[in-house]
């Protein structure tokens, strides 16, 4: 690779790895990926894998791993949390200037991050999209509906066929995470914050060790997050469809009450009434949205063991240590590189 000043090579590389029940490939997922990075002699890099609330010896398997290799870090929490709590922390522990995430699946291999790195120039992130998508066809039917909703219908600013096997730079994502969004879409978020982001072509291969841990319906609620979170067209759709029903209901109800449409009194009052009631609905819904995107966000995860320092607010109080490492703080030590960003208002 050749070595710029401001090079993943050059500065330093965090690889996080987001795990929910892979005890059954992750050694050799991990071998892989280590392997890969050891071909690059130069590299600074950590790997912050994030056990996000497993069932399985996932947690036994980190906890050997970071015994056995210093490059290897983890926090497991105390439940399970969801995938984007778990990249989240990832994020905020990272200690290297630029990350890389990698799913703990195995599906993306750890080849392809020198195609991110070597797109990187000038960019503060980099999107691998899968050339060949080696997917059920479900999957990859909602990834297509979701993108044609988002991008075509609703307006989003996604790019384009992202997947989660990215590039960012630390300072970038942690930025991201910060804002705690009520549903944190990273890749709808991110090109609110920088214009600087491009794609690359990438591998993929089928898992190997059973079935998707994500579930179709998650990646569904998942998709109605973003579209009813990320676009405002939703609401207001239901909105200007309650007045215009408001409106055609209170018409319908003079009519009725001034005997141009034969119908009692007594039924074009009860129109008058639902028409109100309607347009008193959609005021309402406007309102809530604007409460709602004020109220306070609850913390996305709380820690329950980790070989890393971690931060007061992500724990109930004590947390399992596995080795003792750099204060928090410092660069190049693990742990976030300055403090956690006050909360922000999403608007």
């Amino acid at each position: 690779m050749d070595m710029r000043e401001d090079d993943p090579c050059a500065t330093g590389l965090s690889v996080v790895m987001p795990c929910y029940n892979e005890a059954g490939g992750l050694d050799d997922v991990l071998d892989e990926l280590l392997d890969e990075l050891d071909r690059e002699p130069r590299l600074d890099v950590e790997v912050v894998c994030v056990d996000d609330g497993s069932r399985d010896g996932t947690l036994d398997v980190l906890r050997r791993r970071a015994a056995a290799d210093p490059r290897v870090q983890y926090l497991s929490f105390t439940r399970n949390f969801g995938v984007e709590a778990a990249f989240s922390a990832g994020y905020l522990y990272a200690s290297k200037p630029w990350l890389v995430h990698v799913d703990a699946d195995g599906q993306f291999p750890p080849s392809e991050i020198r195609r991110l790195i070597e797109a990187s120039d000038g960019m503060d992130a980099v999107f691998g999209v899968r050339v060949q998508r080696h997917d059920p066809l479900v999957r990859r039917i909602g990834s297509t509906v979701n993108q044609l909703v988002a991008r075509g219908v609703l307006g989003i600013e996604l790019p384009r066929h992202a997947t989660c096997f990215r590039l960012v730079r630390t300072e970038l994502a942690r930025a991201v995470v910060d804002l705690r969004l009520g549903s944190p879409y990273f890749l709808a978020t991110l090109p609110k914050l920088t214009d600087r982001h491009t794609t690359v072509p990438i591998a993929h291969r089928a898992r190997t060790d059973g079935p998707a841990r994500v579930r179709f319906l998650h990646l569904a609620g998942h998709a109605l997050d973003l579209w009813f979170a990320f676009s405002r067209r939703p609401a207001q759709f239901a909105i200007l469809t309650a007045i215009w029903a408001a409106v055609v209901s209170v018409a319908l109800g003079v009519l009725h009450m001034t005997r141009a449409l034969p119908a009692p009194v007594m039924e074009g009052g009860i129109v008058v009434l639902v028409g109100i009631a309607l347009f008193v609905i959609a005021v309402e819904v406007r309102c809530l949205g604007v409460l709602a995107a004020g109220q306070p966000r609850p913390r996305m995860f709380y820690v329950r063991e980790a070989s890393v320092p971690v931060l007061p607010a992500d724990t109930f109080g004590s947390v399992a240590t596995g080795r003792p490492v750099g204060p928090l703080g410092a660069v190049g030590a693990v742990g976030p590189v300055g403090p956690v960003a006050p909360v922000e208002v999403a608007s």
